[in-house]
């Protein structure tokens, strides 16, 4: 065997930079590093003859490269677009503040969550262009790098007083602290009153929109019916105790201070129903305005805030109270402006009821209390009258009642044959189509009405003592009655006109027919049990009174005559 070869060491291979390409000879080392793959084949593709037989394979490889350049651009669009999704989801929120005040030429006073900072502003935010009360966005590090719009949500409360600075004073509901606030930009030159309902922002520091006088408004009459005294019917002696109580302490004021004669704080209207308690209200609203203008020249404005009893009744706590008090707010505020306001509550008993211990009674027991403190509060009329109207006058609290709240107490009776006559001819007007004048049609229907005769008996009275007694229609009538027997009558005389298809009129039978008719459907009376209370809504005194029943007609037998 030959000796093995010996093995030849590697040769010695230098660092020795490598020869530069042709490219290279071409191009400098920068200027290759910039070119994409598709470039440095377009390169080299130039510098081959044009019938290389390696061009129809650069062609190839170019279309491949091409084909994969494509798929990573949009490969690396999509990454972009998805780093783009992740760092937003991943970076802090941004918080929207409130705009307070400026505090140098790049900081801000801003509210944030309730709590009170000195922001940086960004420098592409002109700072006078931010303005109290408006929204700012404040990145992480708190600082300003938006300005946004005025807020359109937020609480509404009322204002209950200016300050001398501007600032407003706005009290909380079920005794919490009240609150200062300020005026944003928007308020600025707004002029804003005690009562007024403002919306605040978010953070309740600055006053931003001003709402109105909210649903109390609702309340008020616009303009009150012209209902002079003379349209008033039956009453001359209630017209006659309201005019003494209201008109003279407005029209001789000088008198009576010289007297040293307190002024009526309020009166109460008591009596049956449908006599026209509502209506004296309303016309003594109208008719001291006109002799106002009459006597002073000057025409004060009437504010009627006609106020039914079971509206003011909630079942939030506190809430039928905050009304009470809000509606004497209503009236000082429009005496303050020169108006003659009117509180009208109707149907007083049903809030201004008898207080008695008990679960159903709680809110009776703080609404009269509330009451009277207010009542208390007004100075001696100033342009304020509190009337209050009911059918159950004994029903109401003592405290309203005594003198120094509710100083005068006039009752309204049914009218008598006389009054009832003026009723008729009220609503008997000179424009309807009468059969016959309207003195002597009223006359003819109110002599029937009031005829002490069998078929107008209306009801009979047993006492304790056994003597029996009758109470006649004449002595059930009222306004809102005779009202509705001319309008019943109205009805017959247009049926009778559209079956005759002739000119009709208004005649005495049309008006004794609808009586007749008014009555038999008032015919409902109630248990025994309860006739005291019933009788009560009458002007009939209910003492020894012990069986009270309605007196039905007598029929008679064709076939035997007689009486069943």
């Amino acid at each position: 065997m030959g000796e093995p070869k010996k093995k030849m060491p590697a040769p010695k291979v230098e660092n020795t930079p490598a020869d530069p390409s042709p490219l290279g000879q071409m191009l400098s080392h920068e200027e290759l590093e910039s070119l994409s793959a598709l470039q440095l084949v377009d390169v080299i593709a130039g510098k081959l003859p044009p019938r290389h037989s390696s061009l129809m394979d650069l062609i190839y490889l170019r279309d491949r490269v091409a084909a994969i350049e494509e798929m990573n651009d949009q490969a690396r669009q999509a990454i972009e677009k998805l780093d783009e999704i992740v760092e937003k989801l991943r970076s802090p929120a941004f918080r929207i503040g409130t705009f307070l005040m400026p505090v140098d030429d790049d900081k801000a006073h801003v509210c944030l969550g309730g709590t009170d900072y000195v922001c940086r502003v960004d420098p592409k935010i002109p700072l006078n262009s931010l303005q109290m009360g408006q929204r700012v966005l404040c990145n992480e590090a708190f600082a300003v790098v938006q300005g946004l719009g005025f807020d359109k949500n937020g609480p509404i409360v009322r204002i209950d007083e200016l300050l001398s600075d501007g600032r407003l004073r706005i009290g909380q509901e079920a005794g919490l602290t009240s609150l200062v606030l300020l005026r944003s930009a928007l308020l600025v030159k707004e002029k804003l009153k005690p009562g007024m309902e403002v919306r605040l922002d978010v953070n309740q520091r600055v006053a931003l929109e001003v709402i109105g006088m909210g649903k109390r408004i609702e309340r008020s009459l616009e303009t009150v019916t012209e209902l002079p005294w003379s349209s008033i019917g039956g009453q001359a002696e209630a017209v006659q105790s309201i005019r003494d109580t209201i008109e003279l302490p407005f029209l001789h004021r000088d008198l009576f201070k010289r007297f040293q004669h307190t002024v009526p704080k309020g009166f109460l209207l008591h009596g049956p129903p449908g006599c026209g308690k509502t209506l004296l209200g309303k016309a003594t609203a109208y008719n001291l305005r006109q002799q106002l203008k009459a006597e002073t020249g000057v025409d004060h404005p009437e504010f009627f805030l006609h106020v039914k009893g079971p509206e003011i009744l909630n079942m939030w706590v506190g809430e039928s109270e905050r009304q009470v008090r809000d509606l004497f707010i209503q009236c000082r505020e429009r005496a303050r402006d020169g108006a003659l306001a009117f509180l009208f509550i109707d149907e007083a008993e049903s809030i201004l009821g008898t207080r008695r211990s008990g679960r159903y009674n709680s809110i009776l027991s703080t609404l009269v209390p509330m009451f009277c403190t207010e009542m208390d509060g007004l100075e001696p009329l100033q342009n304020v009258v509190v009337i209050l109207a009911s059918n159950r006058a004994d029903l109401i609290d003592p405290a309203i009642l005594r003198p120094g709240r509710i100083d005068r107490k006039i009752r309204v009776k049914r009218p008598d044959q006389t009054g009832a006559q003026a009723i008729y001819e009220i609503y008997l007007k000179e424009s309807l189509p009468l059969a016959e004048p309207r003195a002597q049609l009223a006359r003819a229907v109110t002599e029937a009405h009031y005829a002490h005769i069998p078929e107008n008996q209306f009801l009979e009275i047993v006492f304790r003592s056994g003597k029996k007694d009758f109470l006649y229609r004449g002595d059930m009538a009222s306004g809102a009655i005779i009202a509705a027997i001319v309008e019943r009558a109205k009805g017959y005389a247009i049926k009778r006109a559209i079956e005759t298809k002739q000119e009709t009129f208004l005649t005495r039978e049309d008006l004794l027919l609808a009586m007749n008719r008014e009555y038999e459907e008032n015919d409902l009376f109630p248990p025994t049990d309860v006739t005291e209370d019933w009788l009560k809504l009458t002007d009939f005194d209910p003492e020894n009174v012990i069986k009270l029943s309605p007196v039905r007609p007598v029929k008679k037998d064709t076939h035997t005559s007689g009486v069943i």
